[in-house]
């Protein structure tokens, strides 16, 4: 009866234990969003197994790196569920013949702005593709494609608001006397 959903965002998802236990939280009702850019050897949508599973591929500008996990776990709002970030894709070899890591982020202000990472990137109508349940993808079409300028030029955007922001702060937190 608590909140539940994961989020991941990775490279590639193929560890058979994870597909299993993905396949588990499905069926016990837990929505699942997965964000993997590679090849995923999870099946979305299959009545009885992943029917609450969602696979999105972003293909664009850059070529991401960035892993991040996420779990609501029973937290009241989003933000104050489960936030991790790491080295890792959910793959057999990465998981158990590398030394990879994977940190938990425990700063609001930073999970707030991986939560915003994920939203943008399930939001995506630009450079999105659905996974089906054959393991074909299908390209998302914007409705406005004016409007919609897809994961990596919103991304783009905010970093150069937030870096005009910095450069408008004193250098080295000092303040400025008045």
């Amino acid at each position: 009866g608590r909140p539940a959903r994961i989020i991941a965002k990775m490279n590639a998802l193929e560890d058979f234990e994870i597909i299993q236990s993905l396949y588990k939280a499905s069926q016990a009702g837990v929505k699942i969003d997965l964000i993997v850019r590679g090849f995923c050897c999870l099946r979305p949508g299959v009545p009885g197994v992943s029917e609450n599973v969602r696979v999105i591929s972003v293909i664009g500008r850059f070529l991401e790196h960035s892993r991040i996990f996420y779990f609501r776990n029973g937290a009241e709002h989003p933000v104050d569920g489960e936030f991790f970030i790491g080295s890792a894709d959910w793959m057999y070899r990465n998981l158990l013949q590398r030394v990879e890591a994977v940190v938990p982020i425990e700063d609001r202000p930073h999970r707030q702005r991986l939560w915003e990472i994920l939203q943008t990137s399930l939001a995506d109508n630009r450079q999105a593709w659905d996974m089906q349940p054959d393991g074909r993808y299908v390209q998302r079409q914007p409705s406005d494609p004016a409007a919609d300028i897809g994961t990596h030029a919103q991304i783009m955007q905010v970093a150069r608001a937030m870096s005009a922001v910095g450069a408008n702060e004193p250098e080295n937190g000092a303040r400025a006397s008045g």
